[in-house]
């Protein structure tokens, strides 16, 4: 659905309203975030009682989540361009829901995993159906402002879920964790099958064939403001991934403060929600383009002087989580605007082009992420060389992917204009 084609008669008046279509899309959003942070205090609990040996394997349990996730994404597009977004958006999460109990009875390390990577897959359906979505109602900076509202929701469970992990661990083991997942997978699973219409009118529904999806993939690929603002996402998921992985050990072993790592997780990762609120406000006004080059800026100088302090004083732990923080504030204003410059141009193939998109940035920042993990020596150097290295790179390729500059700025009348177009009669 173009932004200026209203919704079909079928679902008007059964769609929500914008407040409740932003909380929708925010706590679809937070399911994945919360079927990842919520497992960082548990990380030791579950290898005790798996048998897990080695500290840094216990990063699978994160990795093997988010690699299922971003592998699955390459499906889910495609079949969302053909049969459309609410049925697969509710079945994907009714999956999730399932696979959250298996995971939560697993009785091997192995198990764990397996369920791990196909709740993964099942998750990727909302990642990808919720930027169609948005895309389906929404475009450019509008486009932005709607994703920046969303994540302010979706950025606070980074900050809670590791509490949560923590309570639950008071009063129970890690697997009633997972079980907690499958119940939120539940309710998401109801609330968009009673509130949510369907986006995509059948006019607008693509054929599924191999030629079909090859060619909207190509598209993808060789536009340049497509392709080069997916790679710059991906390295920055890529340092954020390399934070996720690597905090628990950080904040137990470097700094022996494991029984405050909800608090030390919630205080940096806390920024990412106010630059977020921010970048809702600010980027009808000066553009996705121009936020997201001074944010990547400002993100790898933090970084870089955080590492040149390390490199040459030392570190304490309230100096590590205050230099995170402060690199932290310009995610919130990173992730939003990268993914609709790298949408813009693709509304005709929204759920193709949000699955390749969603593949690299997932599968990419995954695997830097686990690489730079994998590098733990027992400090914090291996943690900063990699994100800094990954902010610079990041920089680079956006310069490259919105060289040069275009006023891509709409008048502040330009989010009601769309709104007062999709909103249900």
């Amino acid at each position: 659905m173009s932004p200026s084609t209203p919704q079909s008669a079928s679902d008007a008046g059964s769609g929500p309203g914008m407040r409740e279509f932003i909380a929708l899309m925010a706590a679809l959003m937070a399911s994945n975030a919360l079927a990842i942070d919520a497992m960082l205090p548990a990380l030791p609990a579950i290898g005790d009682t798996l048998n897990v040996a080695e500290p840094n394997q216990r990063q699978l349990v994160i990795t093997a989540f988010i690699l299922g996730f971003g592998v699955a994404q390459l499906f889910w597009g495609p079949l969302a361009d053909r049969y459309g977004r609410k049925h697969l958006l509710v079945g994907g999460l009714i999956l999730y829901c399932l696979l959250g109990f298996v995971a939560g009875v697993a009785s091997s390390f192995p198990l764990l995993l397996a369920a791990r990577v196909l709740q993964g897959m099942a998750a990727a359906a909302s990642r990808v159906l919720v930027v169609a979505i948005v895309r389906d109602r929404y475009h450019g900076p509008a486009m932005a402002r709607v994703m920046s509202l969303s994540m302010i929701v979706f950025m606070i469970v980074p900050v809670l879920a590791p509490t949560f992990g923590q309570t639950v661990l008071a009063f129970g083991t890690w697997r009633h964790i997972f079980i907690g997942l499958g119940v939120y997978g539940a309710i998401l699973a109801v609330w968009s099958a009673i509130r949510l219409p369907e986006t995509l009118t059948a006019d607008q529904r693509r054929p599924l064939s191999w030629a079909l999806i090859g060619q909207a993939t190509w598209t993808v690929l060789r536009n340049r403001q497509s392709i080069g603002n997916t790679i710059a996402q991906t390295l920055v998921l890529g340092a954020l991934f390399s934070f996720i992985n690597s905090v628990q050990q950080i904040v137990f072993d470097v700094f022996g403060a494991g029984d405050i790592m909800a608090l030390v997780f919630a205080i940096i990762a806390g920024p990412m929600a106010i630059s977020a609120y921010a970048n809702s406000r600010l980027v009808m006004r000066l553009g996705s383009r121009l936020i997201l080059l001074i944010a990547l800026t400002f993100f790898t100088g933090v970084a870089a002087a955080h590492l040149g302090i390390v490199a040459l004083f030392g570190e304490s732990l309230w100096l590590f989580v205050a230099l995170q923080a402060g690199t932290m504030i310009f995610f919130g204003l990173i992730g939003a605007n990268a993914g609709a410059l790298a949408m813009e141009p693709l509304g005709h193939i929204a759920g193709t082009a949000s699955s390749v998109q969603g593949v690299i940035t997932t599968v990419g920042g995954a695997l830097i992420g686990f690489f730079i993990g994998q590098h733990f020596d027992g400090t914090t150097l291996p943690f900063l060389i990699g994100f800094t290295g990954c902010g610079f790179a990041s920089l680079l390729v956006a310069l490259w992917a919105n060289h040069p500059p275009s006023g891509d700025t709409q008048d502040e009348a330009e989010i009601d204009i769309q709104e007062v177009e999709n909103r249900p009669a």
